[in-house]
């Protein structure tokens, strides 16, 4: 009996967001992904063990340079930040070039994303909401809970979806944020925020908490949370655009997100990557 060997891939990780080389959020992306099937997409997403790993294929769409499938380690992301620059990133280390110059259009499931770069760093332009609105009682307190916080702390909250699944909870200090320990187990996908009193530096600290089959998770910096919460506090005041968001210092990391916005109201949220290691893969 002959033995089929997998194919031989191209696959670089990058760490991305980092205020410093490699203090962002790691991301996988493997080339050459045409023939895979999604069981093996998420097979070796669950072995990369990042938070995401993406796969790069030929986009079919119209206006689109490639397309991007995104998977955590238990299951596939219509959306998500880091893994959208990321990808681009390593789209581009690939020596391919996007139909327009100045913008690459990256399609996944929640449609076509723009990405531009911005000197040494790249920036997508946020996707629009698919809920944005009051947070109703009973989850604000089923979120406290899951934070181990007093519900009074939480001095506003909102919807913050727009792909992920984001709900975000501000309260009053950075200080209450870094502090926060959170149970172990809960469905939610939650984003906790608190400003910075300086005016120099990052806004405000950002701690963003997934679930991955029931157990939640902290990611170190997160693209998807921090576009949807730039559109909630530009448009409620608290902030003005350019500015930037930190994020990662409670589990020693040290994220650097920023937020610019176009004079047609458009938010872009960029960072630096770094490309860590390439390599070949057989899938």
């Amino acid at each position: 009996m002959r033995y089929e060997y997998p194919m031989k891939r191209r696959y670089l990780e990058i760490d991305v967001f980092g205020a410093e080389p490699s203090r962002g959020n790691a991301l996988g992306v493997v080339l050459d992904s045409e023939d895979l099937t999604t069981d093996a997409m998420q097979e070796f997403a669950a072995w990369t063990n990042f938070s995401e790993t993406t796969f790069l294929f030929p986009s079919t769409a119209e206006g689109a340079d490639y397309k991007v499938r995104i998977f955590t380690p238990t299951r596939e992301l219509p959306f998500a930040g880091h893994p959208t620059l990321g990808s681009c990133f390593a789209w581009l280390q690939a020596g391919n070039k996007p139909s327009d110059p100045n913008i690459v259009v990256q399609d996944c499931d929640a449609g076509l994303i723009e990405i531009r770069q911005d000197g040494k760093s790249l920036s997508f332009k946020s996707p629009a909401l698919i809920k944005y609105g009051t947070i109703e009682t009973a989850l604000i307190s089923e979120i406290a809970e899951v934070l181990n916080i007093d519900q009074a702390k939480i001095i506003d909250s909102h919807w913050l979806d727009n792909g992920p699944g984001w709900v975000g909870v501000l309260l009053s200090s950075v200080d209450e944020v870094l502090a926060i320990s959170p149970k172990s187990k809960s469905s939610l996908n939650i984003g906790v925020f608190g400003f910075y009193e300086q005016n120099t530096g990052p806004a405000y600290e950002t701690r963003a908490f997934f679930s991955e089959n029931g157990v939640l998770v902290e990611d170190p910096v997160t693209g998807s949370l921090n576009a949807a919460a730039a559109q909630w506090f530009i448009q409620s005041d608290r902030c003005s655009a350019p500015y930037s968001v930190s994020q990662g210092l409670a589990i020693n990391h040290k994220g650097e997100v920023k937020v610019t916005q176009d004079h047609d109201g458009s938010i872009w949220i960029g960072g630096n990557t770094h490309l860590t290691s390439f390599a070949e893969v057989e899938i």
